[in-house]
């Protein structure tokens, strides 16, 4: 009994303390400490973008912040803007959805098994290397154009990140942790499982960080150069723009795609610190 006291007591040691309630007034204080420099770095470059406006440098280039603000209104009011969102942010999803599960699976075989590293550990850093544009010819002819085509370049670029990721992960588990977990009978999936995974979560959630913004890079260049009839996207919008050289609907269109970056960001930032308060390296 005393035995299992001490065991607990110590297990106890390793995790962080049991978060509590924050009051309204602490929310909202908190809520005001994470979004004052946002707002203030907003504001930094709304002030010089108009200063640039008004000095007439670029000025038939890059129209004012108030021109640019009033057309991305009068486009938010139209379907047509929310219609391209929704399309874009739908093969955004399903594409990063398919890498991660590819990604995840090969970085965890690639990890644990030392002959299919050796094999294609360098190749798979190889692919990460290669820009997503270079895809766009072979998944023309795989698949033409259409949605598949444009989810296997999302793949190709974003699951290298997410292998690499992984394997990363893995490598900076400490060996006296999986010694200990198979003395206590984990083995094979059950290793890796409940506790390859879980050690390696920091390094793998930096990955996916990662692996989302070759989703999104490959998936914008995608856009522009695999057309689907019918379909509008961000990136039609945005090639439509520039062809009809509406520099306010271009700047409002890049806005629309920098909103929905930092979103992104925002969400991966959350889940980085649940994890850093999980391992005790961060306070509630």
């Amino acid at each position: 009994m005393a035995a299992d006291t001490t065991l607990a007591g110590l297990d106890a040691l390793d995790l962080a303390p049991p978060p509590k309630r924050a009051g309204a007034g602490e929310r909202v204080r908190r809520l005001w400490a994470a979004l004052w420099p946002k707002l203030a770095a907003i504001a930094l470059v709304w002030v010089v973008w108009e200063l640039i406006h008004l000095t007439g440098w670029k000025k038939l280039i890059l129209p004012g912040p108030g021109v640019t603000m009033t057309n991305l209104w009068k486009q938010a009011q139209t379907g047509l803007l929310w219609h391209a969102i929704g399309d874009t942010l739908e093969r955004a999803v399903i594409g990063y959805a398919v890498a991660l599960v590819i990604g995840t699976v090969v970085g965890l075989l690639v990890a644990r098994i030392p002959p299919l590293r050796a094999a294609i550990g360098s190749l798979i850093t190889g692919l990460q290397t290669l820009p997503s544009a270079a895809w766009i010819p072979f998944a023309i002819i795989l698949f033409g154009s259409s949605f598949s085509a444009i989810v296997f370049i999302i793949v190709m670029a974003a699951a290298p990140a997410i292998a690499n990721g992984a394997i990363a992960g893995v490598d900076y588990i400490p060996p006296l942790l999986l010694k200990s977990g198979k003395v206590i009978g984990l083995r094979g999936l059950g290793l890796t499982w409940h506790l390859v995974i879980p050690a390696a979560l920091p390094t793998y959630v930096a990955g996916m960080k990662q692996a989302w913004a070759f989703t999104w890079h490959a998936l914008l260049t995608a856009e522009l150069l695999v057309l689907i009839a019918g379909e509008p996207s961000i990136g039609v919008l945005f090639m439509s723009d520039q062809d009809q050289a509406d520099m306010p609907s271009t700047i409002a269109v890049m806005i629309v795609i920098l909103i929905l970056g930092i979103a992104v960001d925002v969400a991966f930032g959350r889940a980085n610190q649940a994890i850093r308060q999980r391992w005790g390296l961060r306070t509630a």
